[in-house]
């Protein structure tokens, strides 16, 4: 505390944290959704998401939410937008830091606790309505995520660590709702230096062996 500062002088709105959460299964991208336990909104379905505590900070609030909440860790996260609307929360003031995050399939591991009862994946062309101002920030994740498709390797989130250029092109078509064509994907994917190959092929099933790739790095790169 600083000597002199009287903390009761200006107003101080709550500090929240919602964290978008996106996967892709079966074809379909899917978002993270939890039922509330309590008011406002009970009963309804929202995003991942509560308070910051005084001694932790934001990431660290929105790491422990995501896993309080739904069980779900170890997924690559960065910071969206802020939401601050002075009427978004009914119980008061609350200004809201919002996280995109994607986890492949097999990382999933679903188990709601805390203030929430339930915690399940929708595919985002049918989701039930949601608590709060969480609509809008879906829509602005959504756009985010299409939007960095086209600069950036953010698509290995959502891919495991080995993968063939038919995965790759699978996860860009389900996030931008469009077919691409294969040789020029392939092309664009394979001269802006951001896969290696492994050295193996994938076991093909009852097609040809492909050739398995993997990102250079699991980090943030920009291509343009």
């Amino acid at each position: 505390m600083v000597k002199g500062y009287d903390v009761t002088k200006y107003d101080r709105p709550s500090l929240a944290v919602d964290v978008l959460l996106f996967t892709i299964d079966s074809d379909h991208l899917k978002i993270l959704l939890v039922r509330r336990k309590d008011e406002p909104f009970k009963d309804s379905w929202s995003l991942p998401g509560g308070f910051v505590k005084m001694n932790e900070s934001l990431d660290e609030a929105a790491v422990r939410e995501l896993e309080e909440e739904s069980g779900v860790k170890n997924v690559y996260l960065e910071q969206l937008y802020t939401f601050g609307s002075p009427k978004r929360d009914p119980r008061t003031r609350v200004i809201s830091v919002t996280y995109m995050a994607l986890v492949t399939k097999s990382h999933w591991s679903l188990r709601a606790s805390g203030d929430v009862y339930q915690a399940e994946f929708f595919p985002i062309a049918d989701l039930p309505k949601l608590a709060f101002d969480h609509q809008d920030i879906f829509l602005y994740g959504l756009e985010r995520l299409r939007s960095k498709l086209g600069y950036t390797n953010i698509s290995f989130g959502l891919l495991p660590d080995h993968f063939t250029l038919t995965d790759l092109q699978n996860v860009y078509e389900v996030i931008l709702n469009k077919s691409l064509d294969k040789r020029n994907f392939r092309k664009k994917m394979l001269s802006i230096d951001l896969l290696l190959p492994v050295g193996v092929k994938s076991s093909g099933g009852a097609h040809r062996p492909a050739e398995l790739y993997r990102f250079k790095k699991k980090e943030i790169v920009y291509t343009d």
